[in-house]
């Protein structure tokens, strides 16, 4: 049952298998004689300098996967020297998170329609020491996961959704859309003017997730956002959207470096985050792949899967002839075949 809530997604899965081969469809173009014998991998995102460009996407449950469960991510977190955003849904309270490791963390919002328990959810995030808010946005209904509902998907006992204690309209652990597509968790009824709403209430900056189109990175800039995540929930929300690596490109040339832009789903490799740079990502977020390394081993596991990324990306860097990551631009890739 766990295995299958974090392996799978919505529908005939499309969109998860998509993430994934989009990424191998772009070239990188190789040079040679440049001088590579320093690669740096360091990076400012929001004003924080982290080691490299990989941060920890929001992914719910925990200790699901590991006895400790955030705990141990946010060991991981700190010993990378990156960013871990703390799920709304997360088996641990965010103040536990924070006290366990120095790791620099963000939260991950869903607004549900009590707008009180959203502002008292907020300050938590802010006294915790949260230096973001990321605001998911694709998910005002839930999605239709066949494994999940295959399995009769449950919270085992002893594990909720720590941070939303207290939230009159919270459902039982039973996490399937039954007779309903609706969830009192998310408010299906939130809409741009909504963030201004969210940025009154808050110094923490916000970034929007779940941009995949232009036209939504283009309201979002207007609406005064920190950042944006260009993602599709991993494949966990609507079914046959097309893959975050093949819109990527067109949102970065609308959005033109207005804000800073991030983007996840699908990636498994160094090269692919070298890609999403070279497309104008100031970062990338992973989520599958820490979790993986999380049940293998704890704090160890997730510092192994962001180990292995930024080693692949120091070489796909150094072949590239691109030793830093500012040298890492669009002509970093080859237009498409036939390659000239």
């Amino acid at each position: 049952m766990a295995f299958d809530y974090l392996a799978g997604g919505v529908g005939n899965e499309v969109t998860l298998r998509a993430n994934v081969e989009a990424w191998d469809k772009f070239r990188i173009r190789s040079r040679v004689l440049v001088d590579v014998s320093q690669i740096d991998t360091r990076v400012n995102v929001l004003g924080s300098e982290l080691r490299h460009p990989i941060l920890l996407a929001p992914t719910a449950y925990h200790r699901l996967f590991h006895s400790a469960g955030e705990l141990e991510t946010v060991k991981g977190a700190a010993e990378s020297g990156t960013t871990m955003v703390v799920s709304s849904f997360s088996t641990t309270l965010i103040d536990e998170i924070a006290r366990a490791a120095p790791a620099n963390l963000w939260f991950q919002l869903y607004v549900p329609p009590d707008r009180g328990f959203t502002k008292a959810l907020i300050q938590r995030a802010e006294a915790a020491g949260c230096k973001a808010l990321c605001l998911t946005l694709d998910s005002p209904v839930r999605g239709y996961r066949d494994r999940d509902i295959r399995n009769a998907f449950v919270l085992p006992p002893g594990l909720d959704r720590a941070n939303l204690r207290g939230l009159g309209t919270t459902p039982g652990n039973r996490v399937l859309p039954a007779d309903d597509i609706y969830s009192p968790i998310f408010d299906p009824s939130l809409g741009w003017r909504d963030l201004e709403w969210l940025r009154s209430i808050s110094r923490l900056p916000l970034l929007v997730k779940g941009i995949m189109t232009p036209e939504d990175a283009e309201m979002a800039v207007k609406s005064g956002v920190s950042g944006i995540v260009v993602s599709n929930h991993g494949g966990r929300s609507l079914d046959s959207v097309p893959a975050t690596a093949e819109v990527f490109p067109s949102i970065s040339v609308r959005v033109a470096g207005r804000v800073p832009l991030l983007v996840d789903g699908g990636i498994r490799r160094g090269t692919d985050v070298l890609k999403a740079l070279a497309w104008g990502a100031n970062a990338v977020l992973i989520g599958r792949p820490y979790v993986y390394g999380l049940a293998t081993a704890g704090s160890a596991g997730v510092a192994r899967v962001i180990e292995m990324l930024t080693t692949e990306l120091r070489i796909a860097m150094a072949l590239a002839g691109r030793p830093t990551i500012k040298a890492i631009d669009s002509s970093a890739i080859w237009p498409g075949p036939p390659y000239r």
